[in-house]
Parts: structure tokens; sequence; C-alpha cells
């Protein structure tokens, strides 16, 4: 087992991403241009492919594991992200929403959770009204201007390279939940 691990962040950007009591009780993502690079490729026949990353998904599991819930509230709806979604196992998803605030709202409701132990990861202008309430704020290398202006955190990865992964890492990391997954998941790789 090594001594310590590989990745780090600044001390008060921790802080700010624990949020309140014992951290962060769920985690926001946008689908096209935070989980996907944004763009949108679109066959013949109209269907729409795309493309997403293991290291995001991987980093959605290890954030439930972690006890920080994934919730999803998309603008679009589609055959390929509602696969996505079933197939990391995420059980609080919006497809279609035309008021991405509403529909948080609706999602935390039912949760019994408030804005300020909610962290969120949105690209764009619709994603704001979500950014602006979260306790946690971030948005992808690549993200609208205003997006990352409204953040606390901007990734160094882009959308659908890693950078909901690096958020998810950072949640973990701030909540102390990070070394006992990763050490986990070194013993289980030993076969211990």
């Amino acid at each position: 087992m090594p001594a310590g691990f590989a990745l780090s962040f600044p001390p008060e950007l921790l802080l700010r991403a624990m949020g309140p009591g014992l951290g962060m009780k769920a985690a926001i993502f946008d689908v096209d241009g935070v989980l996907t690079d944004g763009r949108l490729y679109i066959g013949e026949r109209g269907e729409t492919v795309k493309a997403f990353s293991t290291l995001d998904g991987h980093g959605l599991k290890l954030l439930k594991q972690g006890g920080i819930e994934p919730l999803v509230i998309t603008g679009r709806d589609s055959p390929a992200v509602r696969r996505r979604i079933l197939d990391l196992g995420l059980v609080h998803a919006v497809y279609g929403a035309g008021d991405k605030l509403a529909a948080a709202q609706a999602l935390l409701a039912t949760l019994g959770l408030d804005w300020p132990e909610v962290a969120a990861m949105g690209d764009d202008w619709p994603d704001l009204p979500l950014l602006a309430r979260a306790g946690f704020a971030c948005a992808p290398a690549n993200a609208h201007a205003e997006a990352k202006a409204v953040a606390h955190h901007v990734t160094a990865a882009s959308g659908g390279h890693g950078a909901a992964r690096e958020f998810c890492d950072l949640l973990l990391m701030a909540t102390g939940r990070y070394v006992p997954l990763l050490q986990g998941h070194l013993q289980t790789l030993d076969g211990a």
C-alpha cells in the first residue's frame, strides 16, 4: 500500500467543497457539456449518439458509495442518456427539464435536502440557477464564461473527458471519503 495518494486539491477549495456538517449529501450533474463533451451526433434517421467517459461513470459510482447521492438533471431526453444513467445504477434523474431549477427543487424536496448540502456541476446558462444556489458549484474547463464565473471551482478537464470525475474526487476528498474508497480498491485489486 502506498504511503499517500497522487491526487490533491488546495485546502481552501476542500473546505469550500466540504459543505455543512458532515459534508455534501447530493451532487447535481448536467449531461450535455458535463457528462459528455457537449457535441451531438445525429444520424440520418434522427437518432442521437453521445460519448460518455468511463472515468466519469466510475466517479459517479464512487460518489454514491461514498454517501453522496448523484442526481442528474438534463434539458434533453434521449435513449442514449437514459441508457447511461440506467447502466450506472443512478436512481434520481430528470430528463427533458425545461426549467432545471423547478426540477431540482422538486427533487431536493423529495429527498429532504436543502441547497447548502447540495453540490452542482453545469456548463451553460440553463445551469446557472442551480450553480448559484448550490453549496458548492463546479464547471468543466470548456464551460461557458458565465458558468465559470458562478462556479467555486473550474475543473482542469473538459466535459465528457474526466471533468465529472474530478468533481466527484474533490467532493469525496473534502468529506474524507476518498482515501477509504481508494484503499478499498487497492485491497480488492491486490486480492486481499
